[in-house]
Parts: structure tokens; sequence; C-alpha cells
């Protein structure tokens, strides 16, 4: 008889590998950013489980690939290091450049930002995944445009773009406002996530933005 394929394990973090045996986990580090002590204990616990690879993913997060299920839990008491949500209907891992902290083409603080959405939102349930992107000048390294809410820092301040995605139907973002600052933006940001929230829909927000027309979503939230 063939043996059931297994599933992600949201509940503990982990998504199950291409030969439906073991799992990735992948511990949350906001922005990329970390102490070199964070990264020795992520190698001793890939080297401790016999992990097959690190990813150093797209989110900005390390995955620890190729673990048995029967380690999961002792691999994440080790790391005591919350998940990064990687999968799920939630928001992911806030994306951020380096921005004024230490980029030279920065034009705002994007790792300062992009630090406030990611402890206020990081995991937060909604209709569909969110994914946010903070770029600190127009090289938009963060891919603002193509996530559900994105953030490019100009001379004068805060772009906020909403409505982007990758994947299978890519779409570009509209602008929603232009020359925020930190705290406008900030308020921004939640008046759009939490509007998004409580919508009844099950669409990502580019698509629920399309069906209703942005002229009416941006009279909404503005």
């Amino acid at each position: 008889m063939r043996e059931e394929k297994k599933n992600d394990l949201l509940e503990k973090g982990a998504i199950i590998q291409r030969d439906y045996e073991t799992y990735a986990i992948a511990p949350h580090i906001p922005g990329g950013i970390c102490e070199p002590s964070t990264l020795r204990k992520i190698a001793d616990v890939a080297e401790k489980y016999n992990a097959k690879a690190l990813k150093l993913t797209s989110a900005q997060r390390i995955a620890i690939v190729g673990i048995a299920e029967s380690d999961i839990e002792d691999a994440w008491r080790d790391l005591d290091i919350p998940p990064g949500y990687a999968i799920g209907l939630c928001v992911r891992s806030v994306k951020f450049c380096p921005g004024t902290t230490f980029c030279k083409r920065g034009k705002q603080d994007s790792v300062k930002l992009g630090m406030e959405f990611d402890s206020k939102y990081h995991g937060m349930t909604l209709p569909s995944k969110f994914k946010i992107g903070v770029s600190g000048c127009t090289n938009s390294c963060a891919e603002s445009w193509i996530k559900d809410l994105g953030f490019i820092g100009m001379p004068k301040g805060w772009k906020v773009v909403v409505g982007g995605s990758a994947g299978a139907a890519p779409a570009i973002a509209d602008v929603l406002a232009e020359d925020l600052n930190d705290n406008e933006a900030i308020d921004l940001a939640d008046r759009v996530i939490n509007y998004y929230k409580n919508c009844d829909t099950k669409k990502r927000l580019g698509r629920y933005i399309k069906e209703m027309g942005f002229e009416e979503f941006k009279k909404v939230i503005l």
C-alpha cells in the first residue's frame, strides 16, 4: 500500500520537503540582522540534528533544511529563537533593506521602520498571506513594489504602495500616499492592516482592492 504523504506542520513551524519525510524550520531573524552568536547557534543545531543544508531565504531568514520530524521540537528548544512565519494566512517576516543605518544610498531609516512593523505584525492572522517590504531608497531592495504593503524611502519621506504580489499572478502595487514621516507611515500601515483584517474575503489584498476599486479603497483608508 502506498504510504500517505506528510504535510506541513504549522503548529511546529515546519515545512515538509520534497522527499515528504524531512522538514525545514526557519528561526525568525528580523530583517536578516543578527549577532554572530545567532549564526553559530543555528549552525550548531543544524549539525546536531543532521540537517541536509542551511538555506539563506529570499525573506531574510536562514532555513534549516532536512531534519527529521522526531527532532523538530528538540531543534526549536536548542535554538531558543521563535519561528519565522513562512507559511499560513498571516503576516510573513517583514523584509527590509539596510537603509540609512548601513547603506550610503539610503534616504530613510528602513531598519527602524521595518523592526517596528515586524514587532507589531509578524505572525498576525489575516484573511490571506500578507507581505510587507520596507526599502530605504528607490532601488527597492526589499521588493516593496511587489508586496501587499510596501514602503519606499524618498528624500522627503515614505512613499507607501499597496496591492503588489509576486508568484503566479504578479502585480505591481499602487501608490497610496507619499512624503510621510515615520509616525504617519506607521499610522497608515495600521489602517490598511486593520481594515484588511476585518474584510470578509479570502483573497490577497491586491485582488481584493482590484475588485473594490483602488480609488474607493484609497478613500476608505485615507
